[in-house]
């Protein structure tokens, strides 16, 4: 399975959509990394702890009573690798955010979401249920980081 979209983030054409430095979306895209839990559709709690090697984080994620541990691969500036571990028998999906600037000033993110397999024919309207969420999750998630950049909080 694989889903994928891209959220458009600046566009120097338009003066209605507001700017945001490259350094600054990388930081908001942190914030999603090792504070999930500010975002409204996060957990409750995010629990992670420096490793050895500074482009990494393996965390475990608090959902009341639910637990689920991921690692994430940094690639500074550029991409963001989420890795979670099988949890409830589920295959996993992997999530990568990537920073794309096709033309100076031109600030996208590609997100990318894959696992094993494929939904059985009777799980096809699930699929498209998560990958709506996905996408509104994502939509989201650029909405605080300009309520953040708008507070000086990036």
């Amino acid at each position: 399975m694989r889903f994928e979209h891209l959220i458009q983030v600046t566009d120097p054409a338009d003066p209605r959509v507001p700017p945001m430095s490259r350094d600054e979306l990388w930081r908001g895209l942190m914030k999603r990394v090792e504070t999930p839990q500010r975002f409204e559709l996060g957990p409750d709690r995010c629990e992670w702890a420096p490793e050895a090697d500074a482009d990494l984080r393996r965390r475990e994620l608090h959902f009341g009573s639910l637990r689920f541990r991921d690692t994430v691969r940094l690639e500074s500036g550029r991409a963001l690798h989420f890795a979670p571990e099988p949890h409830d028998e589920q295959p996993p999906v992997a999530l990568t955010i990537a920073i794309e600037e096709p033309e100076a000033g031109l600030l996208l993110l590609r997100f990318v979401y894959t696992s094993e397999g494929q939904p059985l024919a009777g799980e096809a309207g699930l699929w498209r249920l998560r990958e709506q969420a996905w996408l509104e999750q994502d939509r989201d998630m650029l909405r605080h980081l300009r309520e953040w950049q708008a507070a000086g909080q990036l």
